[in-house]
């Protein structure tokens, strides 16, 4: 077998359309683009999104609602129950940072209700849920709103 003549099997390969090469190629004049209309003229691009000069979806669709997120208040949160694991008796960012129960001090520290509190603790917080508050109280702790 010599590998010099091998050809594409019959059928394989097509001419390509030699656009605008004159009347007798089958693809002159309008050169497959059609008469007159958008496309038809050189520099025009068909997006997408185009929708034909209607009133596009964007502004089709009503605005509503109001975001807040310049001056959203984001909480780290840590649960009563989860607070159990520690064993100093005074708790703050610091020392939840440490034992891995909140990520970054700068942000605001929430407790919540979540569980049970087995010993007196006095939390040092941004927030507290009305449950949590409760709990800490009831195991008589104490709860300091920084």
């Amino acid at each position: 077998m010599d590998l010099s003549k091998l050809t594409p099997a019959k059928g394989y390969k097509s001419n390509t359309k030699r656009i605008g090469r004159g009347e007798g190629s089958g693809y002159g004049c309008t050169a497959g683009r059609g008469e007159k209309g958008a496309l038809s003229r050189s520099g025009s691009k068909h997006y997408s999104w185009f929708e034909g000069g209607q009133m596009p979806l964007q502004r089709r669709i009503p605005k509503f609602g109001f975001s807040n997120k310049r001056f959203k208040k984001v909480f780290e949160i840590v649960n009563v129950k989860d607070i159990n694991i520690i064993s100093e008796e005074k708790i703050t960012k610091e020392l939840l940072q440490k034992y891995g129960l909140i990520k970054k001090t700068n942000k605001l520290l929430k407790i919540l209700g979540n569980g049970d509190i087995n010993k007196a603790y006095e939390i040092e917080a941004d927030a507290f849920s009305k449950t949590a508050k409760e709990k800490i109280e009831k195991a008589n702790g104490k709860v300091i709103l920084l």
